[in-house]
């Protein structure tokens, strides 16, 4: 087949997929993208990556509630243009994959009108329901839940023209109104429980550096040798608390996390924290005052937490951070009821003891008392005792432990989900003829 992905921050959802499709030498496979993207991320050996040209935003004069529409039509301008060029070259994919979250999606359909599109349902706002309002800290103004409804429009007005849709859990496809939902399938990404797995050998090595509660890592037992000169190192036989975030925000449950640590130490005056994350913001409005969440959160708990033993560590290796889930003790994962984050999944597949929060969808994969343990997400109390009971007792916990990965091996297993997608793409190509 020749597949054409689309996605800004391409390969992003399909990394596996389309790295995949190329290894198996049956398949030719492009991937359209921002190109400041992938000059920052790299592109997949035998992949052709085409990137556009990063798009102007809206005007400054463009309504508020439109503005998000405004960029998606010029994104969707810019792959038209990319589209058009490839075209010009007698290029004429049999299927296309796209995220039709950011506009990319608006029309290709007027440009490739007889190829069948798949189109990815990460997520469907709604005010006042689930991640929307959910936390009373972070109140939905009125404005932001007119505004909400309107924040759909550019990836409904895509979806319109899909053929098939995939949706990685079925919270997240239970989101779409019904005319969508009758077209997804649910098919996860995958986590490549061949490379996150545990190993109850494993060490990472860490250097404090000048910057209170910052440290960095230095290596792990999987390289050739440990670092010269003084480091800490952490393996099992270590109390080490674990969390994980790509920005350490509202969303992921930051403030509850980092709000809980002066007492989770107080009764554990010996237990490490590492905590990886950057201080952006991914999902939650950016705080006033050009600060961050986690400056913030962690100005509330100085003079009260010991930050010669909190190591933040920003964003790491993707090897070390299966290092870090290796080593850890109690795995504390929070979240809004919004995506599943491939962080969770990842943790349980290297045997992890995930605490999580007891939110849509985290519960379709931490079983409470099974395959980890569920806390309320704004009780603190709770997640102090959890995590306490944890470093008390861990040989309680090893059973789920072990249930975690085989969850994780049942339903997410890298290969079952790439089968199932390959399989989509190649029903969606047989679906209907692929003239341009």
């Amino acid at each position: 087949m020749e597949i054409l992905f689309i996605h800004q921050n391409f390969p992003g959802q399909y990394l596996h997929l389309a790295r995949n499709l190329v290894r198996s030498g049956k398949h030719r496979v492009t991937g359209i993208g921002d190109a400041e993207n992938i000059k920052n991320h790299g592109t997949i050996d035998g992949c052709v990556s085409i990137g556009y040209p990063p798009p102007e935003q809206a005007g400054p004069k463009t309504h508020h509630y439109l503005r998000s529409l405004e960029a998606g039509v010029r994104r969707g301008q810019a792959v038209v243009r990319a589209l058009l060029h490839l075209k010009s070259k007698g290029f004429a994919p049999d299927v296309i994959s796209l995220h039709p979250g950011w506009g990319e999606g608006l029309f290709v359909r007027e440009i490739f009108p007889y190829t069948p599109l798949v189109m990815f349902c990460e997520y469907y706002f709604r005010a006042g329901e689930a991640d929307m309002g959910f936390d009373p800290e972070f109140p939905l103004t009125l404005d932001a839940s007119l505004k909400v409804g309107l924040c759909n429009t550019t990836q409904v007005m895509s979806l319109l023209n899909a053929d098939f849709c995939v949706s990685p859990t079925p919270w997240q496809a239970s989101r779409y109104p019904e005319f969508i939902r009758e077209k997804i399938r649910i098919l996860h990404e995958g986590i490549d429980t061949g490379f996150m797995t545990p190993d109850p050998e494993e060490s990472v090595f860490l250097r404090r550096t000048d910057r209170a509660g910052h440290s960095r890592i230095l290596a792990t037992d999987t390289e050739d040798r440990a670092p010269d000169g003084e480091t800490l190192r952490f393996s099992r036989k270590d109390k080490v608390i674990t969390f994980a975030a790509r920005n350490l925000e509202p969303y992921r449950g930051a403030h509850v996390f980092l709000r809980a640590l002066p007492d989770i130490q107080r009764r554990h005056p010996d237990a490490h924290i590492l905590i990886v994350g950057d201080d952006g913001a991914s999902y939650s409005a950016p705080p006033p005052g050009g600060r961050s969440f986690k400056d913030i959160f962690l100005g509330e708990i100085a003079g009260r937490a010991d930050f010669s033993r909190i190591h933040l560590l920003s964003r790491v290796p993707y090897q070390t951070l299966r290092s870090i889930f290796r080593i850890s003790s109690a795995h504390v994962y929070l979240s809004y009821p919004f995506v599943l984050s491939w962080s969770c999944l990842e943790a349980m597949s290297c045997e992890a003891l995930v605490v999580a929060s007891r939110t849509a969808p985290v519960a379709e994969a931490v079983k409470d008392g099974e395959t980890g343990l569920m806390v309320d997400f704004f009780d603190k109390k709770s997640l102090i005792d959890t995590v306490d009971e944890v470093l008390k007792r861990p040989e309680r916990f090893a059973a789920l432990r072990r249930n975690a990965r085989a969850f994780v091996e049942r339903n997410y297993a890298l290969a079952d989900c790439l089968k199932g997608q390959t399989d989509l793409l190649e029903e969606a190509a047989a679906s209907r003829g692929t003239g341009a």
